[in-house]
């Protein structure tokens, strides 16, 4: 558990109500890693979404073929910063994490867990809602970014 103060400073949280700060309080705890730390692996099971709180978290698509087991290639996609949000597979289906997070320096982040919070969406429609919009926001600012990117690498 985390104190629902720690929430309140990030906007991503503003939406919700003490009793929803409160609930997502008792299922979140803070995560502090080391520089090289593997927070998130493509292809497992997503079962914490995050809030980077300090420091910054490198997002990397990996690359495997059925064809050889031992094959694996990273392609950096770009940066987590403090604020913002990483693992939303938890939230869609089928909650499998798509990509490496890696941690470029120490730092820290809440971490909730998947399930809990699956849950709470289900008995609560409109924080269901106000989660998934906020969500929706963040995932929109990360496809923009690696547009940019995508446009600046064809130069």
């Amino acid at each position: 558990m985390i104190p629902p103060e720690l929430l309140r400073r990030f906007p991503f949280f503003g939406f919700m109500d003490d009793a929803q700060l409160k609930a997502v309080a008792m299922i979140a705890d803070e995560l502090s890693f080391e520089k090289g730390t593997v927070i998130v692996e493509a292809g497992q099971p997503a079962d914490a979404f995050y809030l980077l709180i300090e420091g910054s978290v490198s997002y990397n698509f990996v690359v495997t073929t059925e064809n050889d087991p031992s094959y694996s290639k990273e392609y950096y996609v770009g940066d987590f910063n403090p604020g913002e949000i990483c693992g939303v597979s938890a939230l869609i289906e089928p909650y499998i994490y798509t990509a490496r997070l890696r941690a470029d320096k120490p730092g820290r982040a809440i971490r909730i867990n998947a399930s809990s919070l699956r849950a709470l969406c289900d008995r609560d429609l409109k924080f269901a809602y106000g989660l998934m919009r906020e969500t929706a926001k963040s995932v929109m600012e990360r496809l923009e970014y690696t547009r940019v990117q995508l446009v600046a690498a064809k130069r």
